[in-house]
C-alpha cells in the first residue's frame, strides 16, 4: 500500500467513527467500510494512535495527504517530487486546462501581482533545494577526503560532516513544506488567469463548466500536437470579432 492510500484509508476511519460519534450510528455501507479498514492490523494501530490526536494533529495530516496528487498514476517515488507535482495537474483536473503546455500563456495573461506570488513562491522552495544540494555535496566531498587516508585536516572534515548530514532531511522537510505556498500560488493563477488567457486566445470562456472542460481539452490539444481538420470543433467558442470604432 502506497504513502497516500495509507493516509487516505487513516482520514478516512477518522471520519467515518466522528460521524458515527455525531449520529450515533452508521449507515449499513458505511459501517461495512469502518470495519473493513480496520480488519488491517496495521491501520488498526495507526487509527489507535490517530484517535488521540489532537484537532490540530488530525488537520497536519490532513496537509499531508493534500500534498500528493490526485490521481494514482501521477505520484511520484519522492515527496518533494508528489508536492510538486499536485498542482501541476491542478488546472487539468478542474478545467482540463493543461498548464504545464500553457504556461508561459498563461502568466502573461494574469495580473503582475498574481504572477509575482507563483514566482516568489518558487524561488523559496528552489532555496531550500540548493540549500539540501549544497549541503549535500560538501559533506559527500568531506566525506571522500576523509576516505582517501590520513588528513592533517581532518577535524575539519568530521566537523563539517558531523554538522551538515542532520541539515539535510531539515532542508529536505523546509522545501516540501513551502510547496504549501507555492501551490496555492499555481491554484490562483489557474481560477483567476482561465478567462483573460481565453480572451487573449481569441475564445469566450463557456457558461457551464462542462462546456469550458471540453473547450480547454481542444486548446490544450492543439497546442500539442500537429493541426487537424478537427479542431473546427473550436468555431463555437470563438468570440465575437471586434470592430475598429474608427
Amino acid at each position: 500500500m502506497t504513502n497516500r492510500a495509507f493516509l487516505k484509508d487513516r482520514l478516512t476511519v477518522l471520519r467515518l467513527e466522528r460521524r458515527e460519534a455525531q449520529q450515533g450510528t452508521l449507515r449499513t455501507g458505511d459501517a461495512a467500510e469502518l470495519a473493513g479498514l480496520l480488519a488491517d492490523p496495521r491501520l488498526a494501530r495507526a487509527a489507535a494512535r490517530d484517535r488521540r490526536r489532537t484537532a490540530v494533529q488530525r488537520g497536519l495530516l490532513r496537509e499531508r495527504f493534500a500534498r500528493f496528487p490526485i490521481a494514482d498514476d501521477q505520484i511520484a517515488p519522492t515527496r518533494l517530487g508528489n508536492a510538486v507535482r499536485r498542482f501541476e495537474e491542478y488546472g487539468w483536473d478542474r478545467y482540463r486546462l493543461d498548464t504545464q503546455l500553457l504556461w508561459n500563456e498563461l502568466t502573461g495573461c494574469v495580473p503582475d501581482q498574481i504572477r509575482r506570488q507563483s514566482e516568489l513562491a518558487r524561488a523559496s522552495v528552489d532555496f531550500f533545494v540548493a540549500l539540501l544540494s549544497g549541503h549535500v555535496a560538501v559533506a559527500l566531498a568531506a566525506a571522500l577526503a576523509l576516505a582517501a587516508g590520513s588528513r592533517p585536516d581532518r577535524l575539519a572534515l568530521v566537523s563539517t560532516l558531523v554538522v551538515l548530514t542532520p541539515l539535510v532531511p531539515v532542508w529536505y522537510r523546509s522545501a516540501v513544506t513551502t510547496t504549501d505556498e507555492w501551490a496555492a500560488a499555481v491554484r490562483a493563477l489557474v481560477n483567476t488567469g482561465r478567462k483573460p488567457l481565453a480572451a487573449s486566445l481569441g475564445l469566450a470562456l463557456p457558461q457551464t463548466l462542462a462546456a469550458e472542460r471540453a473547450m480547454w481539452t481542444m486548446v490544450s490539444r492543439l497546442s500539442r500536437i500537429p493541426y487537424h481538420e478537427r479542431a473546427a470543433a473550436l468555431d463555437p467558442y470563438r468570440a465575437e470579432p471586434t470592430t475598429d470604432p474608427a
